[in-house]
């Protein structure tokens, strides 16, 4: 048997003993029809983090009583969302991970607009929250002299132009290859404090929401509980139609593969229901008016049916030294919290640990993502979002052709600003609780990680521990009112990076466990890099649902490819190019993809 042939035999073990729980693996290929329904599922998945970002840039980049402005950058973000999805997994990691806004961005860029050249006018009304002030404004309530038609233009070109320079370090960091030389010292020890870290730093955005109206929440996080887990294995009989059958009735796994956007769905029509019976408050001052499913009907109001977003739509980019070193910061977050997603995404989507090449691609095609949203003026850059890797983790569907499919749909709905603007009306409690479930699911997996180390070490233990305390305790003290203005050495910019830097949780954490890790001494089979490193070796290397598609993987049978840090190389000694490119001619059974 030829050495490739082996390793296919590998790879299909592989899936197999992975992705058992599986429906579909990352390699597999639903039907179109589920394709649709279940990138559509993604969409919403990511909508609640993604809409949340320009509704808080909305008061310090002064576009709050602007609603047709804030349907725009909507419209721009969700657009963007989708190429840059689009782009990471067909020539990225290859992941089936969706890209889209960051919430590491927000910190920076509100520090940046904080200065006194982009202090909005005085005029502009206070003490209302952004839902509140543009619903007065729309319904004539709030009289203004300031004409705020383009007012935020250039506070957007500035953030824009900050966005773009630091993405430049970000494509350099990845495709130079130093987040994968990085790689050989990191073991389960650093990525589980980091990726647990993930989940739990995110809770508050989970808690904030959920508490709008706590009845709401709960029924939303019972029924896709219900769904996922109670009734995965009951197939609902659906019609369908085949040549060999004609109409007949088949058995489909309904709640097994949608159960998000059948959660979703069935609360928002209860809280349709509550809204026209009066039973939320209409009174706007109150949180528990965004339980209401009219809360947001002047974003549908006021989008246009079709708006095509383009780099350079609000204008020339700024670039300023203090802006972007600010902004790299936020960069350097998203690069760490981004390394941790792709492992999780890997173990939940059948795959195997990404490789030193499929990480360094990455984070360099993410820095890319961050170069085109800048560009196009989103106000914010990209990264991995945690939210859909947990959503694969509920659904079981690992597939990249799904994710690619709800890449399309998040640029369709980008441009059909009407569609998009209908989904602003999902009250925040039920967007509150599908952050709960895929919260908990990203934690979990985390903690997973630690199946390959010895729990019974008490250097383990003292690690994961502190780590994980660590990584939330001080984050949570440098975001008190009193310890905000702590960190004075003396040069603001690099007071900014710094506070950033220590006020995100996964960074902290993952740093922590890393140099713990590597200092503390400990064997290395204590330490799980025995079992972890075979993995990533063994299997990692030869994986190739991380190779480049349409024919490039050629690329990787050439000499060249061993110096080049974002290619795998296949032409050693162990297996001769040549025979490996013979070998490539045969059919492997797996299915084509991307």
């Amino acid at each position: 048997m030829s050495c490739v042939l082996h390793v296919q035999q590998e790879e299909s073990q592989m899936k197999r003993k992975e992705g058992s729980s599986l429906a579909y693996c990352i390699d597999d290929t639903p039907p179109w029809y589920l394709n649709v329904v279940l990138g559509f599922q993604h969409y919403l998945t990511m909508f609640g983090s993604t809409l949340a970002i320009p509704f808080v840039l909305a008061k310090p980049m002064c576009y709050d009583q602007n609603p047709l402005a804030t349907s725009e950058i909507i419209g721009t973000i969700f657009f963007v969302s989708g190429v840059c999805t689009l782009l990471q997994t067909i020539f990225g990691n290859r992941l089936p991970i969706v890209q889209g806004g960051t919430f590491s961005f927000l910190t920076p860029t509100i520090a940046i607009l904080s200065l006194p050249r982009w202090t909005c006018p005085s005029a502009s009304p206070t003490g209302l929250n952004n839902f509140t002030t543009i619903a007065s404004f729309v319904n004539n309530t709030t009289a203004s002299p300031i004409d705020y038609t383009d007012i935020w233009k250039p506070r957007m070109r500035e953030i824009q132009g900050a966005i773009m320079v630091a993405a430049l370090f970000q494509i350099v960091i990845g495709f130079s290859g130093l987040v994968g030389f990085l790689l050989r010292f990191i073991g389960p020890l650093t990525i589980a404090p980091t990726v647990t870290l993930v989940g739990l730093s995110l809770f508050q955005a989970a808690a904030y929401f959920s508490g709008i109206h706590w009845g709401i929440s709960a029924m939303t996080m019972v029924v896709i509980t219900i769904f996922s887990q109670y009734l995965k294995q009951v197939k609902v009989p659906l019609p369908a139609y085949s040549r060999q059958r004609g109409m007949h009735l088949t058995r489909f796994p309904l709640f097994r593969l949608f159960p998000i956007l059948l959660g979703v769905v069935f609360a928002w029509i209860i809280c349709a229901t509550v809204t026209a019976a009066g039973g939320f408050t209409d009174n706007k001052n109150s949180t528990q008016y965004r339980a209401r499913t009219d809360a947001r009907i002047f974003v549908l109001t006021e989008a246009e049916w079709f708006r095509f977003p383009y780099p350079g739509q609000w204008g020339r980019p700024t670039v300023s030294a203090a802006g972007v070193f600010g902004m790299l910061a936020g960069v350097l977050a998203s690069m760490i919290e981004s390394i941790g997603d792709y492992y999780a995404c890997a173990r939940l989507s059948g795959a195997p640990p990404p490789p030193k090449h499929a990480i360094n691609r990455g984070i360099g095609m993410e820095g890319i993502g961050c170069l085109l949203a800048g560009a196009w003026g989103s106000g914010n850059g990209t990264t991995s979002y945690s939210e859909n890797i947990g959503a694969i983790g509920i659904t079981k569907v690992g597939s990249r052709r799904v994710v690619q499919y709800g890449a399309v749909i998040m640029m369709f709905l980008g441009i059909l600003g009407k569609f998009g603007a209908l989904f602003t009306t999902i009250p925040d409690p039920i967007v509150g609780g599908v952050f709960m479930v895929m919260f908990g699911m990203i934690t979990a997996v985390g903690i997973s990680n630690l199946q390959f180390v010895d729990l019974n070490s008490s250097r383990n233990l003292f690690i994961l521990g502190f780590s994980l305390v660590f990584g939330m305790a001080l984050p949570y003290w440098l975001s008190q009112e009193q310890n905000k203005n702590v960190i004075q050495t003396g040069e603001p910019e690099i007071d900014q990076i710094i506070t950033v830097l220590l006020r995100t949780n996964m960074l902290v954490g993952g740093i922590a466990g890393f140099v713990l890790d590597n200092t503390i001494p400990g064997s290395r089979e204590e330490r799980g890099m025995v079992v972890w490193n075979s993995e990533m070796t063994e299997v990692g290397h030869r994986a190739h649902v991380y190779d480049l598609p349409f024919g490039l993987k050629k690329l990787s049978f050439y000499n060249f490819a061993k110096y080049v840090p974002f290619l795998p190389y296949y032409g050693n000694e162990e297996t001769p190019a040549v025979e490996l490119r013979e070998a490539k001619k045969k059919p492997s059974g797996f299915p084509a993809t991307l």
